[in-house]
């Protein structure tokens, strides 16, 4: 999905209600009910029971989207609450029509248009679980200042002891540029309207954006193709990008038809890593998993995962299943010249896609042109200090221009390069990088990458191409992480709660 300009998707949104006014009303009501959905989504993932929700709304439509929320979260047995930062006067058109039906519904709300209305900056005793921000919106520009920058701390207050959902953008955030003049919400999630903002593409949004959804508000098919691409090269992940890449499967499908991923690694010093992208590869959708390595691993995976056919006889010669539709190496795999003379002859002789993760990267110290002899496409999943360590630069140039450098390798290596971290990119030569913004900062422990090495090669042994397959891959991951992070928290999650959500993100795209 395309990003685009704060300008231009409000001039194709205001011609499209010239041309059919009731549309206001309708949008509206889709940006709050696509809110209410994601609240319900996140109160049953983190296992709320207290059904109180406070929405902290402005004059703009983000507050009229916060008002038809609270009507949609009322008739799902929640207790809504809206806090309005403005006099109910400056309310127009549609926005001023939920407030209506939100009052004739008796929903409480406050008017608080005094700073002093506000409680004092520390988190409020007995606080609702989830607060929705919709203080402002797209068009909102400089350093908040006033109420809404006394609104904007107050909610950043409450984030210490409840989770915090964004309307289209965090308010505070330029939506053209993703930087803050001054203060910023600072979101859990953000669920905006319609096209991510081009703000959203820059990392310097990155740390108040939270995790990114967005809902489909009915804009005209016509006005939305219209739009100008607000930054060009790049592309975001969406669900729904995700619901199309995943395959349907045949009433008469069997194992062997599914595919076959091989998965091959695991040393004596990490038999766990081979452990949880055996996780991951199964919870993919593919027919078969199989798993060649080291003693010590194959021992723990036969006892925790009957479902892998496992082989402990892991060697540099070790002879390739003809039967795999995909090969992930490089988890646990160790840096020794046996992995290095193995990693050459795969590179060499493999006939199905390889994913190179972890050490499988390492071992081509510093020489990416080496993957372009491969017979099969290729994935590298490297994070940050890999990639710097392939393309001899240092991590902080890396961190400091990701899709420069992700493109980068895909140039050298001819290969798809998936650069793990915080704003996840693919890129393939020639092509737009895709930029994934779910996930949260709990997903960086032990065993994290090795998920979704796992995952990955299950979705790529089942035909899909390798970019299709990376995308899936890293939004499903994504998902999972946050899935995990509402039900242990980010401090308390490890991988292998990654793996064992990544059921519950495949429901979110896939309806069997």
């Amino acid at each position: 999905m395309k990003f685009v300009k704060a300008a231009a998707i409000r001039e194709a949104e205001q011609q499209a209600i010239q041309a059919n006014p009731p549309l206001a009303a309708e949008m509206m009501g889709r940006a709050g009910e696509g809110l209410a959905r994601w609240v319900h989504f996140i109160s049953l993932q983190a296992g709320i029971t207290d059904r109180r929700v406070r929405l902290v709304a402005g004059p703009g439509n983000n507050g009229g989207d916060l008002f038809a929320a609270a009507l949609m979260l009322e008739d799902v047995f929640f207790t809504p609450e809206v806090w309005l930062a403005c006099s109910v006067e400056r309310l127009q058109g549609a926005s001023k029509y939920y407030f209506e039906r939100l009052c004739d519904c008796d929903i409480p709300w406050r008017e608080m248009v005094n700073e002093a209305d506000w409680p004092l900056d520390a988190t409020e005793p007995n606080a609702p679980p989830i607060f929705v921000d919709g203080l402002l919106g797209t068009g909102a520009q400089g350093a908040p200042t006033g109420v809404i920058r006394r609104a904007i701390d107050y909610l950043n207050a409450q984030s210490q002891v409840s989770l915090i959902v964004s309307a289209d953008v965090p308010s505070g955030m330029d939506a053209d540029t993703g930087a803050a003049a001054g203060a910023v919400v600072r979101a859990d999630f953000t669920v905006t309207m319609g096209f991510p903002k081009a703000g959203m593409a820059a990392p310097a949004g990155w740390a108040a954006l939270g995790s990114l959804s967005s809902v489909d508000i009915d804009l005209p098919r016509e006005a939305a193709a219209q739009i100008p691409d607000g930054a060009p090269g790049i592309r975001w992940i969406s669900e729904a990008t995700v619901r199309d890449i995943l395959p349907r499967r045949e009433v008469a499908a069997h194992k062997g038809a599914l595919g076959c991923v091989q998965l091959a690694g695991g040393s004596a010093q990490y038999p766990g890593a081979m452990v949880l992208a055996a996780e991951g590869a199964t919870r993919s959708g593919v027919g078969l998993v199989q798993v060649t390595t080291a003693p010590a691993s194959a021992a723990a995976i036969a006892a925790r995962m009957p479902e892998v056919i496992v082989h402990g006889d892991y060697s540099a010669d070790w002879p390739m299943n003809s039967k795999a539709t995909a090969l992930v190496v490089g988890p646990g795999l160790g840096r020794d010249p046996e992995a290095r003379r193995f990693i050459a002859r795969l590179l060499r002789e493999t006939t199905c896609p390889l994913v190179l993760d972890a050490d499988a990267i390492g071992v081509l110290e510093g020489r990416p042109d080496v993957v372009r002899s491969c017979p099969q496409p290729v994935v590298l999943t490297p994070h940050p200090g890999e990639l710097a360590e392939l393309l001899g630069q240092d991590v902080d140039a890396i961190q400091s221009d990701r899709q420069k450098f992700a493109m980068m390798a895909a140039e050298q290596t001819g290969a798809v390069v998936v650069l793990k971290g915080a704003g996840t990119m693919i890129a393939q030569e020639g092509q737009a990088t895709w930029l994934n913004l779910n996930g949260n900062p709990g997903m960086a422990c032990g065993g994290s990458g090795d998920v979704l090495a796992g995952l990955l090669g299950g979705l790529l042994a089942q035909g899909i191409p390798p970019v299709a397959a990376a995308c899936a891959a890293v939004w499903l991951h994504g998902m999972a992480g946050d899935m995990a992070a509402l039900q242990h928290t980010q401090a308390a999650m490890n991988a292998r709660d990654i793996a064992v959500a990544l059921p519950g993100a495949f429901k979110r795209v896939a309806v069997r």
